[in-house]
């Protein structure tokens, strides 16, 4: 797709201009196809534009209403119309905007883009996706928290939805998917998971279901989606980024013990810098609200402009491969 424009909502997240315009400008290098449409308050937003001179396509549309991260959802909707979160999602319903990109409150963005954009025909409920590392690659991870409870129809699009995700985003061919569960055997699991396991084995043709996993799969690599409800999913990637940070402070403790084992950092410390490398979150960064009529992808709100311009290109791979479409298809069949 030629000429794309991008949405973004300057002023969200927890650094605001600072961040977003550098990770803005350090992804118009890499996507120089792609015009940007800014939100903003543009006073704000003068040194940082100054500071990246080289950023010259885009267009910065002034606002005067900002959603800050402890509103509320509901009034974020109802009062706050010009906000540079609302007038973003309103590019894309407007047609101005191939996708939005925001750092912004997560709940306001999820209620803001149902509202304005409405779900797919035969999608039920948006799902919050999320890429996380794995000893084998990536693997898809939805819902990470858009949806507490779900039934097993719900789940069943998620499925379906995760299965596109992989195969545009990561190059998937056939994605192996996997239902989360406290055992791998049929026996477990309360009834909606139980009841989605058989909904998901009916169309083994449309998707490479393998069956319930644990836990403990998700990072070992074995299934390339996975698929769970909002509660379970962001437990698991809260628990997973928790269990990172552990390993880093003991790690950096240990080599702080003692000369020798200041010693052996310095030899070692190439090797740690490609595991640093490797499970680094920014790389990771950019959750995806699937399931709505337009593309809206959610950066993590502490990122740097590092982080932030990988958000960005999540949006650009999505409006690239036609997702929206993607997805309509294959609800239909």
């Amino acid at each position: 797709m030629n000429d794309i424009v991008l949405a973004i909502d300057v002023m969200g997240g927890d650094f605001g201009p600072k961040t977003t315009i550098e990770g803005i400008s350090m992804a118009s290098k890499i996507y120089p196809n792609v015009r940007f449409k800014l939100y903003g308050d543009k006073t704000k937003s003068l040194d940082q534009l100054k500071e990246n001179s080289e950023l010259n396509n885009f267009e910065f549309i002034h606002t005067t209403e900002n959603i800050k991260a402890d509103d509320e959802p509901v009034n974020a909707l109802r009062k706050l119309k010009k906000s540079s979160m609302r007038l973003g999602i309103d590019s894309i319903r407007n047609s101005e905007s191939h996708g939005f990109v925001s750092a912004g409150n997560t709940g306001a963005l999820m209620a803001i883009s149902k509202f304005v954009l409405r779900t797919i025909n035969g999608i039920d409920r948006p799902a919050i996706a999320g890429v996380l590392p794995t000893m084998k690659g990536q693997t898809v991870v939805l819902d990470l928290g858009a949806n507490v409870d779900c039934s097993n129809d719900n789940l069943v699009q998620f499925a379906l939805m995760g299965d596109i995700f992989s195969k545009l985003v990561l190059g998937i061919k056939n994605p192996k998917i996997g239902l989360l569960n406290v055992g791998s055997e049929h026996i477990k699991g309360n009834l909606i998971v139980k009841q989605t396991f058989d909904d998901l084995k009916k169309i083994s043709s449309k998707i490479n279901f393998l069956g319930f996993i644990e836990g403990n799969d998700i990072n070992k690599g074995n299934v390339d989606v996975v698929v769970t409800d909002g509660f379970s999913g962001n437990i698991a990637l809260k628990t997973a980024e928790g269990v990172a940070e552990l390993i880093f402070t003991f790690l950096k403790n240990a080599y702080n013990s003692s000369l020798i084992s200041k010693i052996g950092y310095l030899l070692s410390k190439p090797a740690l810098n490609r595991f640093k490398t490797r499970i680094d979150p920014r790389k990771y960064n950019g959750a995806v609200l699937l399931g709505l009529n337009g593309i809206v992808v959610k950066s993590h709100g502490a990122t740097d402009a590092f982080g932030f311009s990988n958000a960005i290109g999540v949006a650009i791979s999505l409006i690239e491969n036609s997702y929206v479409n993607e997805i309509e298809k294959k609800i239909e069949i």
